[in-house]
């Protein structure tokens, strides 16, 4: 006569797991069903593997989309070592029985459920741990469960009582004033797992085990007909879907990473599944550990008094045993001293923590995944959940290569490697990236293997489809520089086409202007790389040429907001050209813009101000003061004057610092404004003076303030006494190293 056992679990929990596993070695089932989806069947046997280390995941998508279709759909069903299921199917593996799973098919729940068909749940159906708790006395369901499943040391099973207490939750639904009804999903899932069980009867198994959410166990209990659960599957509609395990990780398995079935604690659930006797002492010493890494003091009598404030406040509370408020409330009194920064430390790294899973060599993967697994091995990048910082030295060829991967991945949109200071990196032969592997990649390596089956030619076509479909000179640009950064050099020839034809045809000056700084970012690093830039050079020189013939009547005419925009332009174009250091390009630049200051009449004054101070600094101009009087002098509109000092002192405040003249015309001009004139421009003023560093602020207040104390021609007061300044000058001399007068 069969036997059918049915487990309601929650679907991480170190207490359930354990009693889980206990239980079905009691039991000895010669079947065990899992909740999970059946397309996984095939696969489960990779559990049993050497090679798999949770945290991992079940990973179902579609398998074949169109290039770029952003239609695609995934979902993960994760596992921890402390999950139920994964004692269940690692039990079921090592007795040789068979192990499934009998949730409804992935290729089913894939396909969205239109919004009348799908009606929202009730209180107790979406928090039915809530409701349980709330009539224990607990206003944390989760501090409840963790008191009566998770913590428990041992005793009775505790599955029969979560059987009754969900039976009587459930039975509440269809009563007058309860819930509101379940959910389609939610009937056809429970039609699918009583189906699933059937089956499994049917094929001669006598003794079943079935585990499943402690919600679905009243529905496996249930006498349902089987005409019933057929109605409910019938004309499903169905998604074309593959199966695979994947590295997850205690992060993604946290309830704030926006998993619905989510723990808050999943670093200490670990611990207290792992750790076989005293959990609390075991927990504590490692926090020691982790503080003493970071060279804070903490004894061994700080532990052993944390313990026992733990215990204590466990004893107050009447907890079975001391909780992670209890624990993480003693490691603060205790051993963090009543700090908190060093508690979130360990919150960081224990209590969440970020242990990253590993599968088998023999995991079903798309070709990409497995090119780049060999390209992480050749060159010795492992992948880890927490960030790393990694330095390149572009001279090694390793450490280039290295470099090469993550900016094909960035071109995949799999962004494994953060660069750390984009603008600065790319300008050196070092590069600063922060490396930390997420599990969603594995999803976007998925999807990226439409466009190819290696990293390098994937990023490759990717490339080429960016340049075929962009609809801007500087999305061309960018384009190209990243080409150059990942060394695609197949790619190259047709973005540098489409580069080239955009560019020849684009008589806009401002977008001409914005395509510049990556282009020349790039050929003039691309040697550093070992890549060809020559075709990058012969656009780049068409673009200086056309800059400089258009930038005059683009420039002038121009309001505050266009002006502003020019401006950034103009800085970006300057800065890019002396970058580049080519000399000819640098002197029709120059002359551009003195060819522009000798009409200043037509030029805004931010324009104006900003142009004066770009050849002012490349010695161009002698006459810079009389010109800075000129545009502050009484006859100049307060507005227009201001505007021009933004510009002229938007490249920092050392020019002042360094050049007295200067200092004081602004500084009169400033003074003599009259009072309604100066509340117009004080805006403007605190723009440009604000964006100074507070040092050099501090330096041109105290410049002028002796400036007011000792006017331009007046000696300063003679106030020394020569008889105690005497000591003083002569042990100074002597530092020096002067002789004595």
């Amino acid at each position: 006569m069969s036997h059918v056992e049915v487990y309601g679990i929650r679907h991480h929990g170190p207490g359930s797991a354990r009693a889980l596993r206990g239980a079905l070695e009691e039991f000895k089932p010669d079947a065990v069903l899992i909740e999970g989806p059946p397309e996984a069947d095939p696969i489960v046997e990779l559990a049993g593997d050497a090679g798999m280390v949770p945290p991992v995941a079940l990973l179902a998508y579609s398998p074949a989309p169109a290039p770029g279709d952003g239609g695609r759909k995934a979902a993960f069903w994760p596992f921890a070592e402390f999950s139920p299921e994964w004692q269940a199917i690692r039990y079921g593996l090592a007795a040789g029985v068979p192990v499934r799973f009998c949730d409804l098919p992935a290729a089913n729940q894939l396909v969205p459920v239109p919004d009348d068909e799908e009606p929202a749940a009730g209180g107790i159906r979406l928090d039915p741990l809530g409701r349980l708790a709330k009539a224990a006395g607990y206003d944390d369901a989760e501090r409840w469960w963790d008191d009566v499943v998770e913590h428990r040391g041992g005793g009775p099973s505790p599955f029969p009582a979560i059987a009754e207490a969900m039976t009587e939750l459930r039975a509440q639904l269809d009563e007058p004033g309860g819930a509101r009804r379940e959910e389609r999903r939610e009937e056809q899932r429970e039609a699918h797992m009583r189906r699933t069980l059937r089956r499994t009867l049917k094929e001669g198994h006598e003794r079943v085990a079935v585990v499943c959410g402690a919600w679905h166990v009243p529905a496996l209990r249930a006498k349902v007909p089987a005409a019933h659960d057929d109605r409910t599957l019938r004309g499903l509609p169905k998604a074309k879907v593959a199966m695979t395990w994947v590295p997850w990780t205690h992060g993604r398995l946290a309830g704030h990473s926006g998993y619905g079935a989510g723990v808050r604690s999943p670093g200490w659930y670990h611990h207290l599944f792992a750790a076989g006797d005293r959990p609390i002492e075991r927990w504590l010493t490692a926090a020691a550990r982790v503080l003493r890494e970071e060279d804070l003091h903490v004894s061994s009598a700080h532990v052993i008094e944390a313990v026992r404030l733990a215990e204590a406040l466990a004893a107050l509370r009447g907890r079975p045993l001391a909780g992670l408020d209890e624990v993480t409330e003693a490691t603060r009194a205790v051993l963090c001293e009543g700090a908190d920064l060093p508690v979130e430390l360990i919150q960081r790294r224990m209590v969440v923590g970020e242990r990253l899973g590993a599968v088998p060599e023999r995991t079903p993967m798309v070709p990409l995944q497995r090119d780049l697994q060999a390209e992480q091995r050749r060159l010795r990048l492992k992948p880890s959940a927490l960030d790393k910082e990694q330095d390149l030295d572009l001279r090694k060829p390793t450490d280039l290569q290295r470099s090469r991967l993550l900016h094909r991945l960035r071109l995949l949109d799999v962004n494994w490697g953060e660069p750390a200071d984009t603008g600065r990196s790319k300008g050196t032969f070092r590069e600063t990236w922060t490396l930390a592997w997420r599990p969603e990649f594995d999803v976007e390596l998925i999807e990226a293997g439409a466009w190819g089956t290696t990293v390098r030619g994937a990023a490759t076509a990717r490339a080429e489809a960016l340049a075929a479909h962009a609809t801007a000179l500087a999305d061309l640009t960018s384009v190209a520089e990243r080409c150059l950064l990942a060394d695609l050099g197949d790619a190259l020839p047709t973005v540098m086409t489409a580069l080239a034809d955009r560019a020849a045809v684009d008589t806009d000056v401002a977008r001409l202007m914005a395509a510049m700084p990556a282009l020349v970012r790039a050929l003039r690093y691309g040697d550093v790389r070992g890549t060809s830039t020559g075709p990058l050079r012969t656009v780049v020189d068409g673009l200086v040429v056309r800059v400089c013939v258009g930038l005059p009547p683009a420039i002038t005419g121009l309001d505050d907001d266009a002006a502003r925009e020019f401006l950034a332009h103009v800085d970006a174009v300057h800065g890019a050209l002396s970058l580049l250091a080519d000399e000819g390009h640098l002197e029709r630049w120059r002359r551009t813009l003195e060819g522009l200051l000798a009409r200043p009449d037509a030029l805004h004054g931010l324009i104006e101000g900003r142009l004066t101070r770009l050849l002012l600094d490349a010695g161009r101009l002698g006459d810079v003061p009389a010109r800075m009087a000129r545009a502050v002098s009484a006859g100049a509109p307060p507005d227009r004057a201001a505007a021009w000092v933004e510009g002229f002192l938007s490249g920092g405040a050392l020019l002042l610092l360094h050049d007295e003249p200067l200092l004081r015309l602004v500084d009169a001009w400033i003074a003599t404004l009259p009072a309604g004139s100066f509340t117009d421009v004080l805006p403007l003023l605190r723009r440009t003076f604000g964006a100074y560093p507070a040092a050099e602020r501090r330096a041109m207040g105290e410049r002028l303030r002796r400036h007011d104390r000792h006017p331009a021609g007046a000696a300063p007061e003679e106030n020394v006494d020569e008889r105690r300044a005497a000591p003083a000058a002569e042990t100074t001399l002597q530092i020096l190293g002067w002789p004595r007068p």
